[in-house]
C-alpha cells in the first residue's frame, strides 16, 4: 500500500513540475534572457523593427533580448520553432504576413497551426506601393491600368516569390482592375529592385520601406500607396483607392506572438511593455524613418487584425489558385 503511495506521490510530483515553473515564470517575469526568433534573414525591415523594440524591452526589463533569425520556408522554419517553444514567455516570434496570414492557405501542410499561436501586439505597418521602371511610359495609376487592358499578359510584374505579398497584391490588383500582368517571380526583394532599376521588368508591387530610397533618387516611380491613407513619407503620392480602386488595400505589418498555453499575465506584460516601448518618440521617429506606422495595439485588437488580414490574404491565394 505505501509503494503504490509513493508510486502516486512521485507521478504527481512529475506532473505538477512543469506547472511549478510556469508559476515561477509568472511569479517574476522575465527572470532569464528573453528569445525574439525573427523567421526572416537579418536585414530587411521584418527584421529591423523587432530588433528596435528588443532594445527598448532589454532596457525595460534589465535581460537580454536576443533577436535569433531562424529563416527558411516563407518564415515556417522559424514559426514552427516558436509554436513548438515551452509557453513561458522566454520564446517569442516577430513575424510579417506570410506564417501567421498566409502561408496556411498557400501550403498543403505546414507543421504549425498558426491560428494556435497567441497574438501579443502589432508593432507597426507598411504599405505596399505600386511602382514601375522609368522605362515604363506611364506617369500614373490610370495610365498603367489601360497599358494593361491595352496588352493583356504585356506588363512583366517582378515578385519576391510566388506566394509572397508582393505577388498576392499583384493578384488582388488584377482581379479589382480587370487586368492580366505577366508575373516574374524572383528570390527575394533585393534582385526584383535590381531588375527594375535596369528595365528588365516593368512593375513591382513591393514594400514601401523597401521602395522609397529608390523612389526618392529617380531609379523608380511609385504610382500609387497600397492603404487607406496616403504615406507621411510621399504625401504627393496619391493610393490606389482615391485614384481607381475604392477600398484597395496590401499592407505589411509585423506582429510579436507566443507559443500556445502562454499564460495571459504574461501576455499582458510583454504586451504593455513593448506599446510603451513602441510609443517612445525616439523609437516613432526611427520607425518612421523605415517607412513603418507605429501601431501598439491590444493583444485582442491584435488578434482581430490577424483574422481579417488572414481572410484577405487567403481570398488572394484562391484567385491565383497557387498551392505549395
Amino acid at each position: 500500500m505505501k509503494r503504490r503511495e509513493l508510486g502516486a506521490g512521485l507521478a504527481a510530483l512529475a506532473l505538477s513540475a512543469p506547472l511549478a515553473r510556469r508559476a515561477r515564470a509568472q511569479g517574476n517575469w522575465p527572470a532569464q534572457p528573453v528569445r525574439i526568433v525573427v523567421p526572416f534573414p537579418a536585414g530587411g525591415t521584418a527584421d529591423s523593427v523587432p530588433r528596435i523594440v528588443a532594445e527598448g524591452l532589454r532596457a525595460l526589463w534589465r535581460q537580454p533580448v536576443i533577436i535569433d533569425n531562424r529563416p527558411g520556408a516563407a518564415g515556417n522554419i522559424g514559426t514552427a520553432h516558436v509554436a513548438g517553444a515551452e509557453p513561458d514567455g522566454y520564446t517569442l516570434l516577430a513575424a510579417p504576413p506570410p506564417p501567421l496570414a498566409i502561408n496556411q492557405h498557400l501550403y498543403a501542410r505546414l507543421n504549425f497551426d498558426p491560428t494556435g499561436l497567441r497574438p501579443i501586439v502589432i508593432m507597426g505597418t507598411s504599405p505596399n506601393v505600386v511602382e514601375v521602371s522609368t522605362k515604363l511610359e506611364v506617369r500614373n495609376l490610370r495610365e498603367l491600368i489601360d497599358l494593361a487592358k491595352a496588352k493583356p499578359g504585356g506588363i512583366n510584374a517582378a515578385n519576391q516569390g510566388m506566394g509572397t505579398t508582393s505577388h498576392l497584391t499583384a493578384a488582388m490588383f488584377e482581379a479589382a482592375a480587370g487586368v492580366e500582368f505577366n508575373h516574374v517571380p524572383y528570390n527575394g526583394t533585393a534582385p526584383a529592385l535590381n531588375d527594375l532599376v535596369a528595365g528588365h521588368v516593368d512593375l513591382f508591387f513591393d514594400n514601401l520601406s523597401s521602395s522609397l530610397s529608390f523612389h526618392q533618387s529617380g531609379a523608380t516611380r511609385i504610382l500609387a500607396i497600397c492603404q487607406a491613407e496616403r504615406a507621411p513619407q510621399l504625401p504627393d503620392v496619391p493610393t490606389v483607392s482615391e485614384l481607381a480602386l475604392p477600398g484597395f488595400s496590401a499592407i505589411a505589418w509585423y506582429a510579436i506572438m507566443a507559443p500556445r498555453g502562454t499564460p495571459d499575465a504574461v501576455i499582458q506584460a510583454v504586451n504593455r511593455d513593448a506599446v510603451s516601448v513602441i510609443q517612445q518618440p525616439e523609437v516613432q521617429k526611427r520607425f518612421v524613418e523605415q517607412a513603418v506606422k507605429p501601431v501598439g495595439n491590444s493583444p485582442e485588437e491584435a488578434a482581430a487584425f490577424i483574422t481579417a488580414e488572414s481572410r484577405l490574404w487567403g481570398e488572394a491565394v484562391r484567385r491565383t489558385g497557387l498551392r505549395l
